[in-house]
């Protein structure tokens, strides 16, 4: 099939300039809608990634970048998000033709979050204080935060633009220099943020961006010229990062999966809870980190929930992801849709009752990566339904008898990134909140704020980003003895 207006990225941004591969491996982009290619973009491999991190370091090392102040950067900065504002409109609609994310909600995470996150953390670096002096035994000592150096960044596919610049933003407030190794599947609009970044004046070698895949990723995770590893994708893929990186005591902040609960309590109101679904458990068809896709509900009310639930998944309007009318898109790709729809056809052959939804594409979208949205019922907490991140449009709604077993049920997975607690009563919420071990709760919603730390507990991670904490990600303390 022919690629019509074909986007063409056959070069890497390394060093301040468009290189090209001395051996090109190209690889094609699909529009996640229509299945048709999209555009080709270049993969490197270990000679890129190499050529990256010691241009990273020499900017670092040598560069006006590595003597620059608080001030200086923040300028560059707020540069850098002026020119990445006049691209938002055009950057959030390839995002939605490569990952079948619905226009309104690429535009904020790909256009507005983006911009917002460069500019808060502009002034977060002018007004922090790098250096402090505090009386010691023998005088004083001089306690100075420091760039931890070289950061590779290893971002997933599912919100390219914020994932990228959850990295990007502290890293360069810090001081530090980047290489970021985009996913494959949206390897054509990371290349937008070097655009921004070369208009914005940022000194040659501070930020590189070299696409690929596995190959890439290992050879950036194991550089012996990195310093830190910021990563986000599946536990599976951040454990091996951790191994590898740990050998040479490499920092790491790895933001990985989940499985997320949503506690609907007896006194819950459901007009609430129904106007929650949407971010809290559908949001980008499920291909969400945070999507609470177990939905405990007590049995005194499930059959009122389910109806509410069945009733919501049926006003669902499926398609272009660029039609403003859409309200949930494609998977990402064909293996991907294949892998959600084999969850899917475990939970029927596991007997669990189907709601609504089932294995087979939505009858009105022929072509495209579509997932039917997928409601089961009575599903056992321990199943591999409940109990394995599928990264899609399928929900298990698990009774519960007592509020005791719903915290016990959400905190039994080995999971720990989001959660939500829905009650009337708001105060009883925020004290069950405090028993849900996670990186974050929400409280009769949930939706990500990029003003406050994020980040999960056991197998969903370590570290955080976000607000003016996911700085201190990026920073080394050095003490001075005077």
């Amino acid at each position: 099939m022919p690629v019509i207006n074909s986007i063409e990225r056959e070069c890497f941004f390394i060093d301040g300039q468009w290189r090209k591969s001395s051996a090109p491996d190209l690889t094609t982009v699909f529009e996640a809608a229509t299945e048709r290619p999209l555009g080709v973009a270049a993969m490197g491999g270990p000679a890129e990634i190499n050529a990256a991190v010691h241009a990273a370091r020499a900017a670092l090392q040598r560069g006006p970048w590595g003597r620059s102040t608080p001030h200086e950067r923040a300028a560059v900065m707020r540069r850098f998000a002026d020119h990445l504002e006049r691209r938002g409109r055009s950057t959030a609609e390839l995002v939605s033709r490569q990952t079948g994310m619905i226009s309104s909600l690429s535009v904020s995470t790909s256009a507005t979050a983006p911009v917002a996150i460069l500019r808060s953390m502009a002034e977060v670096v002018e007004t922090r204080t790098f250096e402090t002096r505090r009386p010691s035994s023998m005088g004083s000592t001089i306690v100075r935060e420091e760039p931890v150096g070289v950061v590779g960044a290893i971002t997933a596919w599912n919100y390219p633009q914020l994932l990228a610049m959850a990295k990007i933003a502290p890293a360069l407030a810090a001081g530090c220099t980047v290489v970021l190794k985009p996913a494959p599947e949206t390897a054509l609009d990371a290349y937008v943020l070097a655009e921004a970044a070369e208009e914005a004046g940022l000194p040659p070698g501070v930020l590189n961006i070299v696409a690929g895949g596995v190959h890439a990723g290992k050879a950036l995770v194991a550089h012996p010229d990195v310093d830190k590893i910021a990563f986000t994708g599946s536990t599976a893929a951040g454990q091996a990062i951790g191994e590898v990186a740990g050998r040479s005591f490499k920092r790491v902040s790895l933001e990985l999966g989940g499985k997320s609960a949503a506690i609907v309590l007896p006194d819950a109101d459901l007009d609430v809870f129904v106007k929650s679904l949407k971010d809290a458990v559908l949001k980008n068809g499920g291909q969400t980190c945070t999507t609470n896709s177990r939905i405990l509900v007590p049995h005194s009310r499930s059959s009122e929930i389910i109806d509410v639930l069945a009733s919501y998944v049926d006003d669902l309007v499926m398609g272009d992801p660029l039609d403003e009318s859409v309200t949930m898109g494609p998977m990402v790709s064909e293996q991907h849709r294949e892998r959600v729809r084999s969850y899917i056809r475990l939970g029927q052959s596991e007997g669990f009752r189907t709601i609504r939804g089932g294995a087979e594409p939505p009858e009105q979208c022929t072509r495209g990566w579509f997932v039917s949205p997928t409601i089961f019922d009575g599903v056992d907490n321990r199943s591999a339904l409940a109990q394995e991140e599928i990264f899609g449009p399928v929900i298990s709604v698990i009774p519960y008898e007592t509020e005791e077993e719903a915290i016990d049920m959400a905190n039994d997975t080995p999971f720990g990134l989001g959660g939500v607690v829905f009650t009337k009563d708001t105060e009883h919420g925020l004290n069950l909140a405090s028993r849900i071990r996670s990186g974050t709760v929400g409280v009769n919603y949930y939706s990500l704020d990029t003003g406050s730390p994020f980040g999960g507990v056991k197998n969903s991670g370590v570290g955080r980003e976000f607000g003016p904490e996911s700085l201190d990600f990026y920073l080394e303390y050095k003490s001075i003895y005077v």
